[in-house]
């Protein structure tokens, strides 16, 4: 969660629906740590104590992840620049449960086509 996101409120996006642009570098104990929170087994990891897992672990849900919605060809489209262990966690469980939908819990920010290519450069073809 972050300063601009603090007073949005959480929604449900399909996983299959968020794109991440950008290649993460991922620590798997986090991400073990997270994928079993998910399944109510509090475990410590590295940035969690096991105190902060178990207050997580009652709800089986992670803090929500904050993405940026944009409107183009008709459709929004979900781009993740951050929350990439929380991203893999639900991606590990995606494919736990077969299901390519699976929700994530995501704070929408909107933004613009331009703000997009401030990340991504003018190769994105999104207007």
């Amino acid at each position: 969660m972050s300063l601009q996101s603090n007073s949005v409120k959480p929604t449900e996006i399909p996983l299959s629906q968020i794109r991440r642009p950008l290649a993460p570098v991922l620590d798997p104990q986090k991400i073990d740590a997270m994928v079993a929170t998910m399944k109510g087994v509090p475990t410590a990891s590295k940035t969690c104590t096991l105190e902060e897992a178990a207050a997580a672990a009652s709800s089986k849900e992670l803090p929500p992840v904050d993405v940026l919605g944009v409107r183009a060809h008709g459709q929004t489209l979900y781009y993740a620049f951050g929350g990439c262990h929380r991203l893999q966690a639900y991606d590990r469980r995606a494919c736990e449960t077969q299901n390519a939908a699976f929700p994530v819990r995501c704070r929408v920010l909107p933004a613009t086509p331009r703000q997009i290519r401030l990340y991504l450069g003018s190769s994105l073809d999104i207007e």
